[in-house]
């Protein structure tokens, strides 16, 4: 998945200008046209067809450019931070809103096809459409082995997009062919689909498009959708089928459980017949697959390809990551303050969860930790260097003077915890003009989510061995000891086991946009939910709801009063610890010495949750799961019924039902 740079900037040029809604005269459009009405000559050309589908990529990626971000076509971290990854609170996280009117549903659905040209989720299908339907009639004289890459590429792309409306939607109307607008024919009034009938439309094209796709392409065509990345596709969505969000039965049925299974077994025979898997057998393997660019990357099954030249920079297709994780003192715009949740996350060495039983202190927290930790934060005293400054030591930290007043050692007032999220950081990039121009591609889908889909398969099958053996090869390749189920220990249930695969996901796949998907789908905000709605998996799976809790934040402050200048300046020069170095633990003891002999945890001046400055707690409603149709979908589309737990345009309660 990618933009195509480099040898596609011509496409990408015309692609940029088809979305702005300006004619161009080059070889792709010589008029934006309607969809639908492009004349034969236009498929006669190898080069527009081909150009077309580059501006599909373009229109359905052009904004992928942070790791945490989801949703085809619009890509914010919105879904993100109702998590546990970042605090913060928001308008679905805040106990003091009720959102269930269409005024305040998600606007994701689009507005009806208008003269002018929009890029919402029904237009990037209807472009999709247009070309399944022509291209082998008016475009019979192409290449036959073009057209099917061609529509391969479509199918896939129709696919995950009809993915995303159901999940924001649930049930949403299937529309498979290119539809004139009107208000008077009654053939395009399509109800909502149940979410059975969209998931079948949706693995139909998954299906079609692995049938057409190549198990590799060449080079120059690196990053386009292959065979095994439309296998790995099955496998997610019919997970996400299997789970309760969408499935009342998933407890007592495994018909759902074994079809996920069979696909994600189906995708990993695939994807290692073509040179597929995970990559490297060690952690500095694991940091250095993310810093791959535009080349193939084994573990990479779908990837968003970024800028690498100022040729790039005009469309604004930069990698922003960079930018927004690293501190001032680095040159970025603030860095990602780590929440204590994500800090006391990740297990210990040997594998075993970082409880004070297993002998974890939460304020050395940096010590004796799964590898993983290391790369995934960054934290005082650790080594995280840049182009300009490959040695560079962060340090942020506070002290007072005697009246009380606050001072910053790198003038970062928003820092709120003692770490810093620096996964998929690239430490050759420049912190000229704020990192702005990263050009660190995105693995959307890697293998090791494949192979965790494949375990959490197994565990609601009750097949808690073969779990085990999968969540092993994912701790195996980072270094983990193999002891004791590399620490995971005995599975003694099917939930046991599930829990495990969750908690692994939580740690593997950290900040890669991944975390709301497996809370929403596993329904873990609370036990609660809508009526008619099966809920109540929390318990089921032993864990704490995260409704109730909230993101906390500290200061790492220094131990006694100082003057305005840094009182450990002189002090800490000295002290590194780098996790490439031959002497890291001894490194990482004397870190916690400096720590224990300096530094003390202080309370934030505001909380990292927190409503007008006041510290609150996580409450998302069972609404929220799935989202009512907006104002604008309902009034452009007065047939459709409105999702349970909303009220529709004249304040009726909502009836679709999107758990069949």
């Amino acid at each position: 998945m990618s933009i195509m740079k480099t040898k596609f900037n011509i496409y990408i040029t015309l692609a940029f200008v088809l979305v702005l809604g300006v004619s161009c005269s080059d070889n792709f459009l010589e008029d934006v046209k309607p969809i639908g009405q492009y004349d034969d000559s236009f498929y006669q050309s190898q080069e527009r067809v081909q150009a077309y589908v580059d501006n599909q990529y373009f229109e359905f990626f052009a904004s992928f450019k942070s790791p945490t971000s989801s949703v085809i076509g619009v890509y914010t971290d919105a879904n993100t931070k109702l998590t546990e990854e970042i605090g913060g609170v928001q308008d679905y996280t805040n106990p003091s809103k009720t959102l269930n009117t269409p005024d305040v549903a998600k606007d994701y659905f689009g507005a009806k096809i208008g003269a002018g040209i929009v890029n919402n989720a029904y237009t990037r299908i209807r472009e999709c459409n247009n070309l399944l339907e022509d291209i082998d009639v008016k475009g019979a004289a192409l290449d036959k082995t073009f057209r099917d890459q061609a529509k391969g590429q479509m199918y896939y792309m129709r696919a995950i997009q009809y993915f995303d409306l159901m999940r924001t939607y649930g049930g949403v109307p299937i529309v498979t062919t290119v539809q004139n607008p009107s208000v008077d024919d009654e053939s395009i009034k399509l109800p909502r689909a149940k979410v059975s009938e969209v998931v079948a439309q949706i693995i139909k094209d998954l299906d079609m498009a692995a049938s057409l796709l190549p198990g590799d392409w060449n080079s120059a065509n690196y990053g386009r959708f292959t065979k095994g990345a439309a296998l790995a596709q099955k496998s997610r969505v019919l997970l996400t089928y299997a789970s309760p969000l969408f499935n009342k039965n998933w407890d007592g049925s495994n018909e759902r459980w074994q079809a996920a299974l069979d696909a994600g077994l189906a995708a990993e025979n695939q994807l290692t017949q073509n040179g597929y898997g995970l990559y490297g057998g060690n952690i500095k393997d694991w940091e250095a697959m993310f810093l791959i660019d535009n080349l193939k990357c084994r573990e990479a099954i779908t990837v968003q390809l970024l800028g690498n030249a100022n040729a790039d920079i005009t469309f604004n297709v930069n990698n922003n990551w960079e930018k927004s994780i690293r501190l001032p003192s680095q040159g970025g715009t603030g860095g990602v303050s780590a929440p204590k949740e994500m800090i006391d996350l990740f297990p210990l060495a040997d594998g075993k969860r970082p409880t004070a039983a297993n002998g974890y202190n939460d304020f050395t927290f940096f010590l004796n930790r799964d590898p993983r930790f290391y790369r995934t934060f960054a934290f005082s005293g650790e080594k995280w260097g840049y182009k300009e400054n490959a040695n560079a030591v962060l340090w942020s930290y506070r002290w007072l003077d005697n009246t009380g007043k606050a001072y910053f050692n790198d003038l970062n007032t928003t820092s709120t915890s003692p770490a810093f999220v620096r996964k998929m950081t690239n430490t050759t990039a420049t912190n000229t003009v704020n990192y702005a121009y990263s050009p660190t591609d995105i693995m959307e889908y890697r293998y090791a989510e494949l192979l965790l889909n494949i375990a959490e398969c197994y565990a609601a099958l009750g097949q808690t061995g073969n779990t085990l053996a999968y969540l092993g090869k994912i701790r195996a390749r980072v270094g983990i000891p193999s002891a004791n189920n590399y620490g995971i220990g005995t599975l003694g249930d099917k939930y046991a086991a599930i829990e495990a695969v969750l908690y692994e996901r939580r740690v593997e796949l950290a900040y890669e946009g991944k975390r709301f998907w497996d809370v929403q789908r596993w329904m873990l905000y609370d036990n609660e939910g809508l009526p008619g709605v099966n809920a109540g998996t929390v318990s089921k799976l032993g864990l704490a709801p995260i409704n109730g809790t909230q993101r906390t934040g500290n200061y790492l402050q220094f131990k006694t009063t100082a003057t305005s200048a840094d009182p450990l300046a002189t002090l800490r020069a000295s002290i590194v610890v780098d996790p490439d170095a031959a002497n890291f633990q001894t490194q990482l003891t004397t870190l916690a010495t400096f720590y224990n002999n300096n530094f003390v945890r202080a309370n934030l001046v505001t909380p990292m949750d927190n409503v007008s400055g006041a510290a609150v707690k996580i409450k998302f409603n069972p609404n929220y799961y799935i989202s009512g149709l907006n104002t604008t979908a309902l009034t452009s589309n007065p047939w459709l019924l409105q999702t349970i737990g909303w009220s529709d345009t004249t304040g009726g309660i909502g009836t679709f039902n999107y758990q069949e």
